[in-house]
């Protein structure tokens, strides 16, 4: 884990939970984007720079995510490097409660506030394209989050944060977790279309060919409203929704994946509302969504 991986002369990336990307800007000065999930994670990071005898001038989050912004607050007091995030992303990434705080849609207890939805705020600035090294391209992906984009480096490496997931990730949790159904598909549609010589997924195998994966999960999206159109053949309430898409999919509840998975039923709720396939009323104090 942690391990640096080579693509091209400048472009790497390290092997861990959430990818980290690394480029070259000269023979001693680099850039990280993303910074993994934790202080271990940029501690392994800090121990890897100096191996290499490399200094870090910035990192580049592609969103706010925990387990993406995790290491900006070690690195930054260790080296003094900036760090960008783009949009409302940057918001969240100086201010994380705000991240557990939306997912459950008020005060997270004690459950939530841990370092894989709570991140350590980091003094970070708005990401635009004149604080990019030149050459690079902001990509935006949104969808999975606010305003989630990627980067294609000068060498032709696409980073891809979350914008898609694995095939091994899909099947352990087949509801991935996405802010923006239409976004999403929209950003998919896109990314599959793209051509590059390295894709770099945060969570799914480098590639040179992303279209496969692009489309399996455009299937899946799909896949995921089917199930949840069957599911409201019958007028059901939200909770009711996502109980049995537990049971459907064999998951068991608990505060993470409730947030997580809920937040992201909700946002299936609106977009099949929104594109006629759903109603919803309210009846006896209930909001129902079924089927049209």
């Amino acid at each position: 884990m942690y391990e640096l991986m080579q693509l091209t002369d400048r472009s790497y990336y390290l092997q861990s939970p959430a990818k980290i990307g690394l480029y070259k800007l000269t023979d001693t000065d680099v850039c990280l984007i993303d910074s993994g999930n934790d202080k271990d994670a940029g501690r392994k990071v800090r121990q890897l720079l100096d191996a290499n005898g490399w200094h870090l001038t910035a990192i580049y989050n592609t969103h706010s995510n925990a387990d993406h912004i995790g290491g900006n607050k070690y690195l930054q007091a260790q080296t003094g490097c900036k760090i960008y995030a783009p949009g409302i992303e940057c918001a969240f990434t100086r201010h994380p409660l705000l991240e557990p705080s939306f997912l459950y849609g008020g005060y997270p207890c004690k459950e939530l506030r841990h370092k894989f939805l709570l991140a350590q705020e980091s003094d970070a600035q708005p990401l635009t394209r004149e604080v990019l090294p030149p050459g690079f391209e902001i990509i935006e992906l949104p969808g999975h989050f606010f305003s989630m984009v990627g980067f294609r480096t000068p060498d032709d490496v696409v980073y891809l944060a979350d914008c898609l997931s694995g095939k091994d990730t899909l099947e352990k949790h087949p509801i991935w977790f996405l802010y923006d159904v239409a976004a999403f598909l929209d950003t998919l549609e896109t990314v599959k279309a793209m051509q590059a010589q390295w894709f770099v997924p945060a969570h799914a195998e480098v590639t040179g060919n992303i279209a496969p994966l692009a489309q399996y999960n455009i299937d899946k999206v799909w896949q995921i409203a089917g199930d949840i159109l069957d599911l409201c053949g019958e007028a059901r309430t939200f909770e009711e929704v996502l109980q049995n898409l537990f049971g459907r999919y064999g998951l068991t509840m608990a505060f993470e994946p409730y947030v997580l998975m809920g937040s992201t039923v909700r946002s299936y709720l609106s977009w099949l509302k929104d594109t006629g396939r759903l109603a919803a009323r309210f009846e006896q104090n209930r909001l129902l969504w079924q089927r049209v």
